[in-house]
């Protein structure tokens, strides 16, 4: 996996400057021929950074949570209580599966989509995964303010999350790229990882 913090296998160092500066911009979407898929833990800020790259890329923007909602014509929740994890992640993958054949863009995947092993298959061959990665306070505090998180009900969310990301980080270590996301302003995680693509490509 390649890291925001070292060059690429490739050589290319982190240039100084802007990263959104136009050319550099047009430079890299020139590289670009896949969907960024941004993937990591619930609360990370998937949905609000990847609207934030796709309008700096100036591609399509897709939450693939949206398009599951959409398809199924129900809330994520009552497709749980109703048919169960299993019947979501299959669901999940073959949503996500029509949006990787999009071309470029920016998709963000729920938090458990890239730990079902089919799914995560499917992103890093027709995808560049992004692990998008935060502190667990952070975390309990992003997803305390959404009560509608069906694996977060019923518990306690410290402990939840705390749990879940011990458990998924093995999953989430096996894209391509790494990039954190912290408490600070989401531009400067849009930055980071601008940088990275630019690293990677």
């Amino acid at each position: 996996m390649n890291n925001t913090q070292s060059p690429s296998a490739n050589g290319r160092r982190r240039p100084g400057g802007d990263p959104q500066a136009p050319a550099r911009i047009a430079d890299l979407k020139a590289r670009l021929h896949r969907p960024i898929v941004l993937v990591g833990m619930m609360g990370v800020g998937k949905s609000t950074i990847g609207r934030k790259l796709a309008a700096v890329l100036k591609l399509p923007f897709a939450d693939a949570d949206d398009a599951i909602v959409e398809a199924a014509k129900m809330p994520i929740t009552d497709i749980f209580d109703q048919f169960g994890e299993d019947h979501f992640r299959d669901g999940e993958r073959r949503v996500i599966a029509r949006l990787l054949e999009s071309g470029p863009s920016v998709i963000a995947t729920g938090g458990g989509a890239f730990v079902q092993p089919e799914t995560a298959e499917l992103i890093r061959a027709r995808g560049i995964p992004i692990w998008l990665d935060s502190d667990a306070d952070t975390l309990v505090e992003r997803v305390g303010r959404n009560s509608k998180r069906p694996l977060l009900r019923g518990g306690n969310v410290r402990e939840i999350v705390t749990r879940m990301k011990a458990e998924r980080e093995p999953f989430y270590a096996k894209a391509s790229i790494k990039v954190m996301s912290d408490a600070g302003p989401h531009n400067a995680t849009v930055n980071r990882i601008l940088e990275a693509l630019e690293q990677c490509l």
